[in-house]
């Protein structure tokens, strides 16, 4: 076996802080659940959490036991495996993090009762119209396409979820992906480096296959207008379209125009949809990036008589965006408002180390916090402009508790 570690090991440390954050991060996600067994990743990223470890407490419990925090996230092409502990249990708990996501002993017990939890999850979700309505949206931006698929799978894909599909991805999926271990807080990568835990066999970690690449359908999208699908009093919408990759430099003007159109009092959405037509109490933009696309949504809340004149505002604003950019003044404050979010988030470490999983690819380029910062300064009125008029010349919309991709 070589003595290579199993991960790569990276991330910054400030002496400043009692605690440490550990982030085992995987180039691997929902995207990769095989054909008929969607929510695969999700139910293993479970698992790995829940299972017994070297005979005793699961990995999030024995991470409590110690005082700290533990948590998992399964995202589209990303899982992280987070723990917060006092930087004295670093030397243990990098130990229990890397046995239990490379080497875990599972077995059909935990399985079935990790296969109940996810689906009060997933029934929690079906309930509520802002968790439906976002995946109905991605299924409409990436057509018969893995980033389009629920990241928690269906009711019938997890009910036919057996413990051997689940050791099947992990062993042919997972353990061929690249790892980064991402530390933060008080403990740096070098000394974290020393206490990663030797796999019992060879594993395929260390061939580092990126997450492949799948075609993407072209959109083509009918004329816009306003969807009156939605039922009852309250609807939520999302409407928006493709961004570029998290390799493209494109995609910082999509953050901007995020921020332009985004929450804040200050927006330009929000001066007009709220302050000066009260048509929503909350909405929400955001701007995401994946391996070879991105998407761009705004998501909001309404009344069902303000539901096609809140779409009509959105569309307003993007198309007058899209016709002569940003003003000065509200192009500098929604830099500012991406800024503030990119500093406020690296002063959160588990928000931190996720971000440096996600913006160095797992280690494989440079990235720190005043790079980002730069890149989101130089973003230009142009750019916010052309990214305005990518989303509208391909604008989805779609509503929900009902109504259909348009």
């Amino acid at each position: 076996m070589s003595d290579d570690p199993p991960v790569a090991v990276i991330g910054e440390s400030d002496g400043r802080w009692r605690t440490s954050t550990l982030c085992l991060a995987a180039d691997f996600g929902s995207r990769d659940d095989p054909a008929g067994q969607g929510g695969a990743a999700h139910m293993l990223e479970h698992l790995l959490m829940s299972a017994p470890l070297d005979g005793g407490p699961s990995l999030s419990e024995r991470i409590e036991r110690l005082g700290g925090q533990a948590n998992a996230v399964t995202g589209l092409d990303q899982m992280f495996f987070q723990a917060q502990v006092l930087s004295a249990h670093v030397p243990e708990v990098v130990g229990l993090l890397t046995r239990a996501v490379l080497e875990p002993r599972l077995d059909d017990q935990v399985l079935d009762t990790e296969r109940q939890a996810v689906l009060q999850e997933l029934a929690a979700a079906d309930a509520d119209p802002s968790d439906t309505v976002q995946d109905a949206f991605l299924a409409a931006v990436f057509p018969e396409h893995p980033l389009g698929r629920p990241v928690g799978g269906t009711v019938q894909d997890i009910d036919g979820l057996t413990l051997t599909d689940v050791l099947a991805v992990h062993r042919e999926v997972l353990l061929r992906r690249r790892m980064a271990l991402v530390c933060t807080g008080g403990t740096g990568p070098i000394e974290a480096a020393k206490h990663l835990a030797a796999p019992e066999t060879e594993t395929e970690t260390k061939s580092k296959t990126a997450t492949p690449t799948a075609p993407l359908a072209e959109l083509t999208p009918g004329p816009w207008r306003p969807h009156e699908g939605g039922s009852g009093e309250f609807s939520w919408f999302a409407t928006g379209g493709r961004a570029p990759s998290m390799s493209d430099p494109r995609r910082h003007a999509y953050n901007i125009l995020a921020h332009l159109l985004g929450p804040s009092p200050s927006s330009l959405l929000y001066r007009r949809l709220r302050g000066r037509e009260g048509l929503v109490y909350a909405f929400f933009a955001w701007s995401r990036h994946y391996t070879e696309a991105g998407a761009w949504r705004i998501m909001a809340g309404v009344e069902h008589h303000n539901l096609g004149r809140a779409q009509e505002v959105v569309r307003e604003l993007l198309l007058e965006v899209a016709g002569h950019g940003p003003e000065p003044e509200d192009l500098a404050v929604a830099r500012r408002q991406a800024v503030m979010e990119l500093v406020t988030g690296a002063e959160r470490p588990w928000d931190h180390a996720m971000t440096l999983g996600r913006e160095t690819a797992l280690g494989t380029r440079p990235w720190n916090v005043e790079e980002g910062i730069r890149a989101l300064e130089a973003v230009s009125a142009e750019e916010v402009r052309s990214a305005a008029a990518a989303i509208a010349d391909r604008q989805i919309t779609v509503v929900r508790p009902t109504g259909e991709p348009g």
